[in-house]
């Protein structure tokens, strides 16, 4: 004998499966919110060394000077960038 959805406690209505999938959405969404912005962050930083260690191969320096100034520059540039894309409550 088949059993009908509302007798079955396994077996959730057409309410609740659409409330479930709005939740894994929202998951995903914001998962992928997230890691856009890590990877925005990794860019910055990554770009500010790589210009840092060109101008001081460029200029011949000893220290590194370029390359500590510019990746703080990025360090600080990511991070007013990360609390800018943070949703605001």
């Amino acid at each position: 004998m088949a059993e009908t959805t509302e007798n079955n406690p396994e077996q959730p209505d057409d309410e609740t499966q659409r409330n479930l999938i709005e939740k894994a959405t929202e998951k995903t969404t914001s998962y992928a919110q997230y890691s856009s912005i890590a990877f925005q962050m990794l860019g910055t930083i990554g770009l500010g060394v790589w210009g840092g260690m060109k101008l001081d191969e460029w200029q011949g320096n000893e220290r590194p000077i370029w390359t500590i100034v510019l990746s703080l520059t990025a360090i600080g540039a990511s991070l007013y960038l990360f609390i800018r894309q943070l949703p605001k409550y």
